[in-house]
């Protein structure tokens, strides 16, 4: 259930952005007075269609992007017996080349709109709230799986990232750091500083892995008793037959006293199959308990986490929305692009392109609107930068191929044309199957 949610989230996310990106063609052609044949959501066999004035609107059953046709342009329709025909004054080939221009941009002027309008609205109706650097450099963090193959350790704290101090705790696993050469970590373990430099494949690691984030580092959690709503579950527990309360702070097992949810096991795992003396703090005075701990070292409790109380939530007036909310949908776009260039230099290995089976995972499992919005705004973003990219078939080859013609003032042949369409078109071909590839191979955690 929860995979087809994110699918339905997908196929309308994808609906919205190829719909406004063709219309943003459509629109722009006939401004200039050019026939537009047909405006597909979706590509062919058709689901139902409609015809309004020259122009046939329809749905087709592959929802995995669109097209509009352009009387007069070579795309991927490789209409020639028109293309043999005089050209007539409505097609795409007898205008200037600085209106083709625009028509060719017009997707990818909509599609960068659309992105920076859901971040603007999003940044000012939500705001965001975030963990400040401060409880971090305080408290320290906690090391996953990944965070112990960087080299970090439990209760380091990190003082600044690339020798720059950093606001919020999400600037921890900001990926524009994983693309700086020499990129480190300057944290602060038991008393002395200690460089940890992000090791070589990093992007790679954070792109394979759908649980990087999870698995990395997060700041270290003080340790507040909870129970699951699980009546079976409390039964069983140890600690809830002694008397320890919800919302009791451990203070001590055994010997050691406990300030962070980490700190835990390693302290219980001594009286594993035996008896510890936990000693609890409950509205500022203490209670000592002899709790019987399982033999995986558990005494049936799960960590309440207080760190909400250590959250900033800013809101902004719609001016500064405006700001923050464009600079953060350009962002998008520079990390992706420099992301690109690591691909291309061989510094990033091309399996961190995903597909629609890996954009899939970017929905919440839950329809949430906010998160379904952001999504999208970052697809949108995405789906125009990829557009503007120099290949034949697509919209950045047209441009490529318009700024030569304005330029030289010499239009390439349309046979020249066709060929290039076709190379594009193989290009994006053999593109989509290889991310089809990547992603069946992420799925089998290949």
């Amino acid at each position: 259930m929860e995979t087809l949610v994110q699918v339905a989230q997908l196929l309308l996310a994808l609906s919205i952005l190829v719909g406004i990106h063709e219309g943003g063609h459509m629109v722009a052609a006939k401004m200039f007075g050019m026939k537009v044949e047909k405006f597909f959501i979706g590509f062919p066999p058709t689901l139902f269609s409609f015809k309004k004035g020259e122009t046939e609107y329809g749905l087709g059953a592959i929802p995995l992007g669109g097209f509009v046709k352009i009387s007069g342009m070579i795309d991927e329709s490789m209409d020639k017996e028109q293309m043999a025909q005089p050209p007539q004054p409505w097609e795409f080939r007898s205008k200037p080349a600085w209106q083709r221009l625009i028509v060719m941009l017009g997707g990818i002027i909509v599609n960068v709109v659309a992105g920076v309008i859901a971040m603007i609205i999003l940044t000012y109706n939500v705001g965001d709230e975030y963990i400040p650097s401060t409880y971090v450099k305080e408290n320290g963090v906690q090391a996953f799986k990944y965070g112990e193959q960087f080299g970090f350790q439990n209760g380091d704290k990190i003082l600044n990232i690339n020798g720059e101090d950093y606001e919020r705790f999400s600037d921890v696993t900001d990926p524009a750091i994983f693309l700086d050469s020499d990129a480190y970590y300057t944290v602060e373990r038991n008393g002395q500083q200690v460089k940890i430099t992000v090791p070589d494949g990093a992007l790679d690691l954070m792109s394979k892995e759908k649980t990087f984030k999870q698995e990395f580092l997060y700041p270290r959690i003080p340790f507040v008793v909870a129970y699951p709503e699980d009546e079976e579950y409390q039964q069983n527990s140890n600690a809830k037959r002694v008397g320890i309360l919800q919302g009791d702070k451990i203070e001590k097992v055994g010997d050691q006293y406990i300030n962070y949810w980490d700190q835990m096991k390693p302290a219980l795992a001594q009286f594993a199959g035996g008896v510890a003396a936990v000693r609890v703090e409950r509205n500022g005075e203490s209670f000592d308990f002899e709790v019987p701990i399982n033999k995986d070292t558990t005494m049936g409790i799960m960590v309440g986490s207080m760190l909400s109380e250590e959250f900033i939530r800013n809101e902004y007036s719609f001016g500064e929305a405006t700001a923050k909310g464009t600079a953060d949908a350009f962002n998008l776009v520079i990390v992706n692009a420099r992301a690109m260039g690591k691909m291309f230099s061989g510094d990033l290995s091309a399996r961190s392109l995903s597909g629609p089976i890996g954009i899939v995972n970017l929905f919440p499992k839950a329809w949430d609107w906010n998160q379904f919005w952001y999504t999208t705004a970052f697809i949108s973003m995405i789906l125009a930068f990829m557009n503007l990219l120099p290949i034949p078939a697509l919209d950045g080859g047209h441009v490529m191929f318009l700024l030569y013609e304005m330029i030289s003032g010499k239009a390439p042949s349309d046979k020249f044309l066709e060929n290039a369409q076709k190379v594009g078109m193989i290009i994006l071909l053999a593109l989509m199957v290889f991310v089809f590839g990547n992603d069946i191979l992420k799925l089998f955690g290949i």
